[in-house]
């Protein structure tokens, strides 16, 4: 599948759900939704809880997370954060709670629906130490070695070139600072036809990362202490939600799939000053 024809295809996706937030049509699982709702996606419902109340609506119904990396990342006072695909904001909106007056929290996002969504969700919440940036998280606009902590929210499994997202990650935190992330991930082997199918890319399965995969490249990018912590595990009766509706054959293949995909949080540290090298990025 074309690098161009992803992007094109996550951009069109993530641009209609923020039109949609906007008109009104877009409700959100990421709170405590009821199991019985069978309009929640299995990914995305239940993960912030309490913590989200008093953030605009429409930044909580834009949300397409798979976990709340801000509880994730351990945020401290002064930190400057970097919210990776940042969408409707609600990550940045509550990473500016965390870091306060002192600390700053950048959003980048490429696509302008979210931005202009996010930028509205900003006004309304009233927050000043809080910046939505335009491009993309390959290329981040943002010089080296200026942020703590990067964070991002079931995003990295989007890109088509995610050896660069890491390296531009790498490049951008500071000595010490700290990769910490929501992604879903795989273990074991994927069945072709979910790899190949372009609308399962876009709802965070075919582009997912295998678990030593994901941590090869963040170790080839340089980065240090990584882990891998499985926060959520799907299973049968989810892999059917994902694949209804898509010209697959769902009986066939959900069994195939079954606790092969899991939302994690991902952690790893930039190497600090005269700590050892850990790659060719801190050897340049």
């Amino acid at each position: 599948m074309r690098t161009d024809n992803i992007t094109d295809v996550v951009k069109e996706k993530y641009g209609q759900h923020a039109l949609r937030v906007v008109a009104g049509q877009a409700s959100s699982c990421c709170g405590a939704a009821p199991e019985t709702d069978q309009s929640c996606d299995p990914i995305t419902s239940d993960l912030y809880g309490a913590e989200i109340a008093g953030l605009p609506a429409d930044a909580i119904a834009a949300s397409l997370g798979c976990g709340n990396p801000t509880a994730l990342a351990q945020l401290n006072p002064g930190d400057t954060v970097l919210d990776l695909g940042s969408g409707g904001g609600i990550d940045v909106l509550l990473s500016g709670r965390r870091v306060g007056p002192t600390g700053k929290a950048y959003g980048l996002d490429m696509t302008d629906e979210m931005l202009a969504l996010a930028n509205a969700n900003k006004a309304k919440a009233g927050v000043e130490n809080v910046e939505f940036l335009k491009g993309r998280i390959e290329s981040i606009p943002l010089p080296d070695n200026s942020v703590d902590v990067i964070i991002s929210n079931c995003v990295i499994n989007l890109s088509a070139n995610k050896d660069r997202v890491l390296a531009e990650a790498f490049r951008v935190l500071k000595p010490g600072g700290r990769f910490a992330v929501s992604d879903v991930v795989t273990h074991g082997e994927i069945p072709a036809e979910i790899r190949e199918h372009v609308l399962l890319w876009v709802g965070c399965l075919a582009g997912a990362l295998d678990d030593t995969d994901y941590q090869a490249k963040l170790a080839a990018a340089g980065f240090e202490a990584i882990d891998i912590e499985p926060t959520r595990i799907y299973r049968v009766d989810d892999a059917r939600a994902f694949l209804s509706g898509k010209g697959l054959d769902v009986d066939a293949i959900a069994p195939l799939v079954d606790g092969k995909f899991f939302s994690a949080f991902i952690r790893a540290r930039k190497p600090a000053p005269n700590a050892p090298c850990c790659g060719p990025a801190c050897c340049s």
